[in-house]
């Protein structure tokens, strides 16, 4: 059981019969009354976005999400389609579950395939990816405002903003959450 007062972004619970997992939460201490948490839930199988409060005393018991690591195949039409590490089965996703989370993610990669009680509802990429740039403005000489970027095309069709010396060919790091920069590769 996970009382309100302990939510944290990314937790999974059963509340009402219906499995949430929570996009934002905050803690309110109004000068009167009673504190209250102020929360974001996302629905995991209908993908429905609700604002709900709780008394800090609440509790709910934590969803069994299961995450299996497996390997993206291809792309065929709306279907993505990733194949179990251990057993070699075959799973074909709709791209209304696959969602965004393949932007930067290319053939044959490991992700992770979330389910709940056998229903999969999301599909979460590693959390960095290396990719090669395939298209971008060459930097000047003499160019080096600080923290310039230029937009730029990854290797997957994905658009990120790069730092003004990175060329067209450098392998970079991208956190696949936020889909920023890090680092060349």
């Amino acid at each position: 059981m996970v009382s309100a007062g302990d939510f944290r972004n990314g937790i999974t619970l059963e509340i009402d019969g219906q499995v949430v997992q929570i996009l934002e939460f905050q803690h309110v201490k109004p000068g009167k009354g009673a504190a209250f948490v102020r929360t974001k839930l996302k629905n995991v199988i209908n993908g429905g976005v609700v604002e709900r409060t709780f008394r800090p005393t609440e509790k709910f018991p934590a969803a069994r999400i299961d995450r299996v690591d497996m390997q993206y195949l291809y792309e065929d039409g709306d279907l993505y389609n990733f194949m179990d590490m251990n057993t070699y089965e075959q799973v074909a996703l709709n791209k209304d579950i696959v969602g965004d989370a393949l932007k930067f993610v290319k053939e044959n990669e490991t992700v992770k395939v979330c389910s709940y009680n056998g229903n999969v509802f999301s599909v979460e990429a590693p959390l960095f990816v290396e990719l090669e740039i395939t298209d971008t403005e060459p930097g000047f000489k003499g160019d080096t405002a600080t923290g310039a970027t230029k937009p730029a095309i990854v290797e997957t069709g994905a658009q990120i903003s790069v730092p003004l010396f990175v060329n067209q060919g450098d392998k970079v790091k991208i956190d696949t959450r936020t889909g920023e920069y890090l680092s060349r590769a």
